[in-house]
């Protein structure tokens, strides 16, 4: 008996962990940390295809520059990591390749961490080691402010290449460059070759895709270099990229379609070259690079399409504080602008964007930004303009500490300020080059480059050709090779795409509740509900977690009736979970909800659109709960009425600039005797770099609601940037106030019609709690 158990144990070790010279293949946990624990330099550990549910991965040991030690999939793309589990490197010429982070998160403050912990011993503290040809996608915590990072740099010459990253949903910049203590200073880190896929709209701060240290070490040098990457949709918040140490490079990066910027938040020196930002020319979000700080280059980089203004312009110079802590805004300083190409931007350059200085009464003065841009060189640029702007150079404050040099701007014959000779005006003609290349020709052959001090260095163009020719603008050689910027395969793995076929989606025909309720769960991603029947009774909530539209085609609205439990919804909105609901009448019995987000563990982001429906006899007809999030949330020619509370959006009471939707729009509705909460949206904390949210209130008629409002108030949407109330009609509402605006920012009301209801009125600075 002692024999066959001796012998099935030699088996099973047999089948778990494979040895042939230096190459170890491994199929469960136990025999993947007993090989890393034995490891020796040039081992190579091959992780069997399968899944890894709860796996926490120690990489402790030494390889050498010569023999790195490497743990990587059997098959690239086979080998998933999912359930709470992580990696950290700790040691030297470490190579983890292969492996796809899904379904999970970590437990810990990193999905990958170069450091394995705070111990005082170099083994605990990455140098050399890398992560390449991996994929780390939807990999977030239960909760929104649960927050960390899926890529932690420590320690020095680490190496982040040729992955895949996307769906970030939490708090915390995707991947951080940490630089506390001085095994982490000058590390000469590399981020290359990889793509960044979508991360969603954070609702709030510090969603950055990277960030390259923190305000308490930002005047430390790092050396981190940013290269051949392509960001796509990174539109987590107002910077892509927030670069926060001293001399850190980007190079020859994709900026396609993201909603924010390359942005120098603190620490100085940084060079930015052959960079291209690709704009839609309709979206104004999608940004280009923000200045703050001293003796950045700003060099051979390429503008397209883009639309934003202010934080989100194509250059946004920012004004400073004067003598700024660390975690403010440090005065620009020596810095160089040349060799750029702007072709169709709106603001193209915008000087003392922040300036702040009539909010005075409301701020302390560490917070008021007065100091402008000094020893600032802007020259050699191209920009051109197919519609003339009125203004090239923005000025929210003066620019009189640019030096302007032979800088030349079509502007299809609209005059401007030359800033002394130093914008030229000149006829170009727009050249196709690319796909997603057009660039200017026709520079008169006597306008010669300005050459200002160490403008010598630079010494290659966009394309990477010489400068031996030193010509104005981005590229010296429209005939050189063309680089074909958004061919995805030049990024990111070998083995992973996110391009998705659209399929066409499924019609359900249901024709009572359970044929319903059946459907919603049976149905995929996209698909849609036809509402057969006239009339259909739920007892408990429909769960919805995916992307679904129900909908109704006859000239009537089907009608659901709703009889569910107290405090709970007819539609429960899940992570993932996009509803749009078409000519359906929704009943309550007073005590439910129609709409609501899950209380806790929305992990990810939700969308509601709401057309031609009636929400009649609830207590919610939308509850959105703390740490839930919707991109989008859409009532439109829709009647909310005989509800106790309306559309309520305001569980983000901790005033960190977190709020539960980027867009909020009301249109062709009418509300009618909603007692409370008729629309609350609330966005709270000063927070000068958070720029959302928006509310439209349109084509509306509100009457008879807000009997029950504390606040004597009805449409409460205090600290959103962006409002816009226009073309409504409010009747009878007992209200002192139907909104109070926020002058400072980008608050409006027009053709607005009240009756018996109040006031609109106009503050122009509010007063909030800072953040900082």
């Amino acid at each position: 008996m002692r024999s066959v158990v001796f012998l099935l144990v030699m088996v099973l070790g047999l089948y778990s962990c494979e040895k042939q010279n230096n190459i170890i293949k491994v199929s469960d946990h136990d025999a993947l940390y007993k090989a890393l624990k034995d490891s020796k330099p040039g081992h190579h550990i091959i992780l069997a295809n399968g899944t890894y549910k709860d796996i926490t991965i120690k990489f402790r040991s030494k390889g050498t520059k010569e023999n790195p030690i490497v743990l990587k999939a059997e098959t690239p793309g086979k080998v998933f990591i999912e359930g709470q589990s992580y990696l950290k490197f700790g040691g030297e010429y470490l190579t983890v390749e292969g492996l796809h982070f899904k379904n999970g998160f970590s437990p810990s403050n990193a999905v990958v961490d170069f450091k394995i912990s705070y111990k005082d011993t170099l083994d605990e503290i990455a140098n050399n080691c890398k992560l390449t040809n991996c994929v780390i996608e939807d990999f977030n915590k239960l909760k929104r402010d649960d927050s960390d990072l899926w890529v932690q740099f420590w320690g020095r010459h680490n190496e982040l290449s040729h992955c895949y990253i996307a769906g970030k949903t939490n708090r915390g910049p995707t991947v951080r460059v940490s630089i506390a203590g001085v095994e982490s200073i000058n590390n000469y880190h590399k981020i290359i070759n990889n793509h960044f896929g979508p991360r969603p709209v954070k609702g709030g701060p510090s969603g950055e895709t990277i960030q390259l240290g923190d305000s308490f070490t930002s005047m430390s040098p790092s050396y981190t270099l940013v290269a051949n990457n392509l960001f796509e949709a990174c539109n987590g918040e107002v910077e892509v990229i927030s670069s926060k140490t001293n001399f850190n490079e980007f190079r020859n990066n994709v900026f396609y379609k993201s909603e924010g910027s390359l942005v120098t938040r603190h620490g100085n020196y940084a060079t930015i070259d052959g960079n291209y930002f690709i704009g839609d020319g309709v979206n104004e979000n999608y940004g280009g690079i923000r200045i703050i700080n001293t003796g950045h280059w700003v060099t051979n980089n390429y503008f397209y399409g883009l639309k934003g203004k202010s934080f989100r312009s194509p250059l946004a110079v920012m004004n400073g504080i004067p003598k700024s802590p660390l975690n403010r805004y440090n005065q620009v300083t020596d810095v160089v602008v040349a060799y750029n190409t702007y072709v169709n931007c709106n603001a193209p350059w915008q000087f003392g964007v922040g300036q702040n200085l009539a909010q005075a009464d409301v701020l302390p003065k560490s917070e008021i930004r007065s100091a402008r841009a000094i020893r600032t060189t802007v020259a050699n640029n191209i920009v051109y303009n197919e519609k003339g702007l009125e203004t090239i150079v923005v000025e929210n404050d003066k620019a009189d500490g640019v030096l302007f040099k032979n800088n030349i701007i079509d502007n299809q014959g609209l005059t401007f300020n030359n800033f002394n000779g130093g914008l030229i005006e000149a006829d170009l003609v727009l050249n196709k080059i690319s796909d997603d290349i057009t660039l200017p020709t026709g520079i008169p052959s006597d306008l010669k480059p300005y050459k200002g001090f160490d403008f010598e260095t630079i010494e290659n163009d966009l394309f990477g050709q010489s400068r031996v020719d030193n010509k104005i603008g981005a590229v010296t050689n429209l005939n050189a090779t063309k680089p074909n910027i958004l061919d995805k395969s030049k990024y990111g793995t070998s083995w992973y795409s996110n391009e998705i076929e659209e399929k066409e989606p499924t019609i359900h025909a249901v024709t009572n509740a359970d044929e319903l309720r059946t459907k919603i769960a049976e149905a995929e991603h996209g698909d849609v509900i036809e509402l057969k029947a006239y009339s259909y009774n739920i007892d408990a909530s429909l769960i919805i977690d995916k992307k679904i539209t129900i909908q109704h085609d006859g000239k009537t609205n089907a009608v659901i009736n709703f009889s569910g439990l107290e405090n709970t919804p007819l539609f429960e909105l899940h992570p993932k979970g996009k509803l749009t609901l078409f000519n359906v009448t929704l009943n309550g019995n007073t005590s439910n909800y129609a709409f609501a987000s899950l209380k806790e563990n929305m992990s990810n982001h939700f969308g509601l659109m709401v057309s031609n429906c009636e929400i009649k006899d609830f207590k919610y007809a939308l509850k959105v709960y703390k740490e839930s999030f919707a991109e989008r949330i859409t009532f439109q020619n829709t009647t909310i009425l005989d509800c106790e509370n309306g559309i309520e959006l305001s569980e983000e009471t901790n005033d960190k600039g977190d709020y539960n939707t980027e867009y909020l729009t009301i249109k062709e509705c009418s509300f009618y005797n909603v007692s409370k909460n008729v629309i609350d949206y609330y966005r709270g904390g000063y927070d000068e770099s958070t720029i959302g949210g928006n509310l439209l209130v349109a084509n509306s008629k509100f009457t008879n609601c807000g009997a029950e409002e504390k606040n004597r108030m009805l449409l409460n949407h205090r600290g959103i940037i962006n409002v816009n109330i226009t073309n409504n009609t409010f009747e009878n509402n007992p209200v002192a106030f139907v909104a109070i605006l926020w002058g400072a920012k980008n608050n409006v009301e027009s053709n607005n019609q009240l009756i018996n209801s109040g006031h609109i009125k106009t503050e122009q600075n509010l007063k909030l709690k800072l953040m900082y």
